[in-house]
């Protein structure tokens, strides 16, 4: 999964491990999750014009790029609420989707936010972007 910061560090940086992390996405060989919360989220924050100013990307653009990463992205849909009790309430149906898509990691750069909960799920890791990246290249996904 790509947490909603993740995509916009990616739009922002062309060269950092988000962007290398969402790129991989798009080529597939990395199969990100999306369900109706994030969605939102994600539809929210990318049209905050002001966001996005002084950056060298145009809110079309920045659509395309979003239009894209939906395609790639596996639609779960989530018919429970697990309630980890996250410090941020907003950021449980992060690892709700997660645990409904069976995900492998959670890319994101509130890792200490997502991992403060009251249910733990081990199975599933929480990492930056760059954290994600080594895993995959070491192949230590824990499923």
């Amino acid at each position: 999964m790509v947490d909603t910061n993740i995509s916009v560090s990616a739009i922002m940086n062309a060269a950092g491990s988000p962007r290398q992390l969402l790129r991989l996405c798009l080529e597939g060989q990395m199969v990100p999750l999306t369900g109706n919360a994030l969605y939102n989220e994600y539809e929210a924050v990318l049209a905050r014009p002001a966001l996005f100013e002084n950056r060298p990307v145009s809110m079309k653009e920045i659509e395309t790029l979003f239009d894209a990463f939906m395609s790639v992205c596996v639609w779960t849909p989530v018919y429970f609420l697990l309630r980890p009790n996250l410090p941020d309430e907003a950021d449980n149906h992060l690892l709700e989707l997660a645990v409904a898509g069976n995900a492998r990691a959670i890319a994101t750069a509130n890792k200490r936010d997502l991992s403060g909960g009251q249910l733990h799920f081990p199975d599933i890791a929480v990492g930056t972007a760059s954290e994600i990246l080594e895993l995959k290249e070491m192949d230590e996904w824990r499923r």
